[in-house]
């Protein structure tokens, strides 16, 4: 049975805005695992490292990043009850991310912060911006804008904020621009990728895909206002209390915020789990679940740093903050919402116009399910080894979790070009 979400989408959106982000992200999250299992050694160094801010950035923008911009402009006009603004500015964000991040990503690799790291920024702030635009054009062209549309439009805004913010720290690696250091901004920076953009987009969007993908009729439109609050405010008062210089005992505030409105959306999940039609809970759909508990690791990981251990004497516990946030939740959701948005997409392309002349394949049959669950037992595997390769700084668990990682990402490059290149079946 096809979900109804998908069938609104099949009239509103064009799937060549979509792939090329879908297939960009696949080879960037390769990418970052080939890195990874080459550089382990980044955890016995600051967590400002060239190497490190190389291979976090190619996660945080090639991968996740590249994954939530191609969706997102496949989900918009669900989540705005309209319809995509302009493809041509998605087709610009696509071309100004795309090269803007190699170029930027070889920047902190060499670290060349002159006119090499500065033209990758700003090529990412030029495509980011695109996609603001056309975010609100889109949004505020519908005539209704529900709650998750006000998720999209805050995170967009966040993240321009983010890169906007980032470059600005480029710049001032060689320019006094900013009173202090780029170092010494770096957790505004990264706080405002992390928190306003993926966090909050990916409870917008998963608050709706989630029951939708259960089918289920559960909604709560005051209680996800009042998480879109909470995230919001636990981001600003951090950033409040941080360029105030208050303690950081002051963060608590902030964190104690966020973690009740992930609490909330984990109760969100829950309620529309227990009321679901659909009884058999394919793995992605339990993928995407777990992914909603791999959200309080990395809050974990924080708290234990305010309260226990002194940044500058364990910076690792820093990466391993930053570890459960890109390697944990975020890819953990983009695993499985890769292979219940991509199927859709490309079965549409390849079958909407031939549906009536016979049986099609449904679009779980376009991707190995095999494949997928091998690549899930190793992700997790990999995920849960690296962390221990963290936390003991033992090289050789690193390199296992590394080669685990490393195996996951091959598995999902295999089955995402299996995917994106199925050829139709005779009818």
């Amino acid at each position: 049975m096809m979900s109804p979400l998908m069938g609104g989408l099949q009239k509103t959106t064009n799937y060549r805005v979509v792939l090329p982000f879908y297939i960009y992200a696949s080879v960037s999250f390769l990418v970052a695992t080939v890195l990874l299992f080459l550089h382990t050694n980044i955890f016995e160094h600051h967590y400002f490292y060239p190497y490190t801010l190389a291979i976090t950035h190619t996660l945080a923008l090639g991968w996740g990043t590249m994954t939530i911009l191609g969706a997102s402009h496949q989900l918009l006009p669900v989540l705005v009850e309209g319809k995509l603004d302009s493809d041509a500015l998605a087709y610009l964000t696509f071309i100004f991310t795309a090269i803007g991040i190699p170029v930027l990503i070889v920047g902190f690799y060499i670290f060349q912060t002159g006119w090499l790291m500065q033209t990758g920024a700003s090529l990412v702030n030029i495509g980011v911006l695109f996609y603001v635009i056309n975010v609100f054009s889109s949004s505020f062209k519908s005539k209704r804008r529900n709650v998750h549309a006000w998720y999209v439009i805050t995170a967009s805004l966040w993240l321009f904020s983010t890169t906007f913010f980032g470059l600005l720290l480029v710049f001032n690696f060689n320019n006094d621009i900013l009173p202090e250091d780029s170092l010494s901004y770096l957790s505004i920076h990264a706080h405002l990728g992390l928190v306003g953009w993926f966090l909050l987009l990916v409870i917008g969007v998963g608050s709706r895909l989630i029951p939708m993908f259960l089918i289920s009729k559960y909604t709560n439109p005051k209680g996800l206002w009042w998480i879109f609050g909470l995230i919001n405010a636990g981001l600003v008062s951090f950033i409040v209390f941080k360029v105030w210089g208050l303690s950081p005992l002051s963060y608590y505030f902030s964190v104690a915020l966020i973690l009740i409105a992930i609490a909330l959306f984990a109760r969100h999940c829950i309620k529309a789990y227990k009321v679901r039609i659909r009884r058999n809970v394919d793995e992605q759909m339990k993928t995407a679940l777990i992914s909603v508990l791999q959200m309080l690791l990395p809050f974990v990981a924080l708290i234990v740093v305010l309260a226990l251990l002194p940044v500058d004497q364990h910076p690792n516990i820093v990466l391993l903050y930053g570890f459960c946030i890109l390697l944990g939740w975020i890819t953990a959701i983009i695993l499985a919402m890769t292979f219940k948005t991509l199927p859709f997409i490309v079965w549409n392309k390849v079958y909407h116009k031939k549906a009536h002349k016979g049986k099609t394949p449904v679009p779980k049959e376009l991707f190995s399910e095999k494949v997928y669950h091998a690549m899930l037992i190793v992700y997790l595997a990999g995920f849960v080894v690296f962390i221990f390769g963290i936390i003991f700084i033992n090289e050789i668990t690193l390199k296992t979790g590394a080669v685990a990682l490393l195996a996951a990402a091959v598995l999902y490059v295999y089955n995402t070009g299996k995917t994106l290149f199925h050829q139709p079946k005779k009818l």
